[in-house]
């Protein structure tokens, strides 16, 4: 990190998320670097140091400085010259306050430089410290720019805002809502999947139905009240778990809308699938039924929603140790094992091979190899 800001030699600010993240003691991620150099420049001087410069996105004035274990996206200084939707004509600047009022939110435009400076153009210390998420400028042109900010405006209230979300910002989210739909799948489930991993995301949802984001957004989310009895269960965020606590059905169309991957979409629809609720009552032989019929991700994860509509804390806690001490077992036996006592490979392989499996897990899982070939070979020869 050093090494790099040595090579700009005084020309580089650390910007945006990182400095936020430093700044509140968060774990910090990727790391940008802002400076006044244009993009060849920096390059030259990465280069002369010894440090890898990878040109990834040079008509935007973005170098990657390659400094093992992490890389450092380094920018040049731009104003807008022209906006049109999400994207903008650019011109590079040495002007560190015109290339902070480009950005979205006040906090996300603080720099730090390498002697731990800390620069404020728009005003965003004070709204850091205070957990008020504000747009730079006026809200509803900065969402006209992007729609996508009417959304990160409350995943960054969920994650980073304290007491009342500013009024202006909500404001333009309600005027501005019918634009959601132009948003591609998979911009939106990013957010909200971002969204949904907050230590606790209701308030902020509850904010979404208020201004009518939520019914334009995901208009199957009816379930505030099953989400917010699961996020008082979870030890950990769960943005898929979340998801399917937080709609009433239609996880499928969901999931299609969202752009979901292949397991993402899978996992959805297996914990809204018909049959899916648990007992929570049953016996703990019942349970592990469950828990070897439907896997144990699965089992705990369903525990959690079940717990969630009834709120049992205890019970819900004892299922989950029940769960920890699980041991992954699999059925002993093959199709092998029923051809090799003369039964032709068919059907009725399967049958038996189902009907001695339901008396295993009916024993408690019991029974060894040994007492299942018995079983086995009682069964067919009763015929």
């Amino acid at each position: 990190m050093r090494a790099v800001l040595a090579a700009l030699a005084g020309n580089g600010r650390f910007v945006g998320g990182c400095v936020r993240d430093a700044l509140l003691g968060r774990k910090i991620g990727d790391v940008d670097i802002a400076t006044p150099l244009l993009p060849e420049e920096v390059m030259r001087r990465l280069e002369a140091a010894g440090i890898k410069a990878v040109p990834t996105g040079l008509q935007h004035g973005t170098v990657t400085a390659v400094a093992p274990p992490r890389h450092f996206e380094i920018t040049t200084l731009r104003r807008d010259v022209e906006t049109y939707g999400r994207h903008a004509r650019v011109a590079f600047t040495d002007d560190w306050a015109a290339d902070a009022a480009r950005r979205d939110f006040t906090m996300n435009a603080l720099l730090l430089d390498g002697e731990g400076n800390v620069f404020d153009p728009i005003g965003g210390l004070a709204d850091l410290r205070a957990g008020h998420v504000r747009f730079v400028g006026d809200a509803a042109t900065r969402i006209r720019e992007d729609v996508l900010r009417l959304l990160r405006f409350y995943r960054f209230h969920a994650h980073y805002g304290r007491g009342d979300a500013d009024a202006e910002a909500r404001a333009a989210c309600r005027a501005l809502a019918p634009l959601l739909p132009s948003l591609s799948g998979e911009r939106v489930a990013a957010e909200l999947m971002k969204l949904l991993r907050a230590a606790d995301p209701v308030p902020t949802l509850r904010l979404m139905s208020e201004d009518g984001v939520l019914a334009v957004l995901l208009p199957e989310a009816t379930r505030l009240d099953r989400l917010a009895g699961l996020v008082a269960l979870e030890d950990a965020p769960d943005a898929i778990r979340r998801l399917s606590a937080l709609i009433e059905r239609g996880a499928a169309e969901v999931a299609e809308r969202l752009k979901l991957s292949a397991a993402e979409r899978d996992r959805l629809l297996a914990l809204g699938a018909p049959g899916a609720p648990l007992d929570l009552a049953a016996a703990e032989k019942a349970q592990r039924r469950l828990a070897y019929r439907r896997g144990i991700d699965l089992y705990r994860d369903q525990v959690l929603l079940a717990g969630a509509v009834t709120g049992a804390a205890a019970r819900v806690r004892a299922l989950l140790t029940l769960a920890e001490g699980w041991r992954a077992i699999k059925f002993p036996l093959r199709g092998r094992d029923v051809t090799a006592l003369g039964i032709p490979a068919g059907p009725e392989v399967g049958r038996l091979l189902a009907a001695i499996e339901d008396w295993w897990e009916a024993d408690d899982f019991s029974a060894d190899r040994r007492a299942l070939l018995a079983e086995l070979k009682r069964r067919v020869a009763r015929g």
